[in-house]
């Protein structure tokens, strides 16, 4: 039987063929550039809302144990929880959907996170230990149950519950991790927003210039781009006096959101592929 060639590319640096009589369509966008500026815009939104939710209208920075975090927490993490079921819900890939569920994770990661570190006082470095171990448990323990956390592969209702459960984690751990980067180590939240820009540079070059597990790289990628809008959505909203630029949360969340909507609606998005074989090193052109 005669086979279509098609062809995917992860940031539109490298390509490679996916025959079409083999391969599955994924519930998960396709990994492309426009899905990184997302991304970011989406873990900068949700640094910016969840503290516009839990600091500017329920004052949990005045004080940590006002019921404040707990409250945001439970109000993003309702809003979470639909957002995943009508996601999982869906027999295909629905863009709008998709980035419902990202953003509602990063802002109940943001209220999570502070709730761990301030409420309950584990601290940044704690509370950033704790949640490495529970990425790095769902991360195996996917792996174990479905062979594959390459993210092509979420194709059956068992993998995409394990990639949300991930997802959570991961956000909430780049929460702590941007706050202790940008409060623990003195490097401020402009500081802290280079170092993980900088990172990320760094997984690109080593995406396009070696042989590096894809699958590796693109969890990589995707964790540091937590921290990396944590650090910038501090940077936009925190008082002068602590290195930010003041700016009221609501309204910076409102243009954040507003930017994320018009991208979402603008750039062509299509949903991944897996033809067994994804996690390999893309063939260079």
């Amino acid at each position: 039987m005669r086979s279509t060639s098609r062809w995917t590319a992860w940031e539109g640096a490298q390509a490679m063929p996916i025959d079409s009589d083999d391969e599955a369509i994924s519930k998960v966008p396709a990994v492309t550039l426009g899905f990184w500026v997302i991304k970011i815009l989406a873990t900068t939104l949700g640094e910016t809302g969840g503290d516009a939710v839990t600091m500017s209208w329920l004052h949990a920075d005045q004080d940590a144990h006002n019921g404040g975090y707990l409250i945001g927490t439970a109000i993003f993490l309702i809003i979470f929880v639909a957002a995943v079921i009508a996601q999982i819900s869906t027999t295909k890939f629905n863009a709008w959907i998709y980035w419902l569920a990202i953003v509602a994770s990063t802002t109940v990661g943001t209220a999570m996170a502070d709730l761990f570190d301030r409420s309950l006082g584990i601290g940044y470095l704690g509370g950033s230990s704790i949640l490495l171990i529970c990425v790095l448990c769902s991360l195996g323990t996917w792996y174990i149950a479905c062979g594959s956390i390459d993210v092509g592969t979420v194709t059956s209702f068992k993998a995409e519950l394990f990639y949300w459960i991930t997802i959570t984690f991961s956000q909430t751990l780049g929460t702590a991790l941007g706050d202790w980067t940008a409060d623990g180590t003195g490097l401020g939240y402009d500081g802290g927003a280079l170092l993980f820009g900088a990172g990320l540079v760094l997984l690109a070059a080593l995406y396009v210039w070696t042989a590096a597990s894809r699958v590796l790289l693109f969890w990589a990628a995707f964790i540091l781009t937590r921290p990396l809008g944590a650090t910038v959505g501090d940077f936009l909203d925190k008082p002068a006096s602590h290195g930010g630029l003041s700016l009221s949360r609501p309204l910076a969340s409102a243009i954040i959101l507003a930017a994320i909507v018009l991208l979402i609606a603008l750039l062509p998005q299509r949903p991944g592929r897996h033809a067994g074989w994804s996690s390999q090193p893309a063939a260079r052109s």
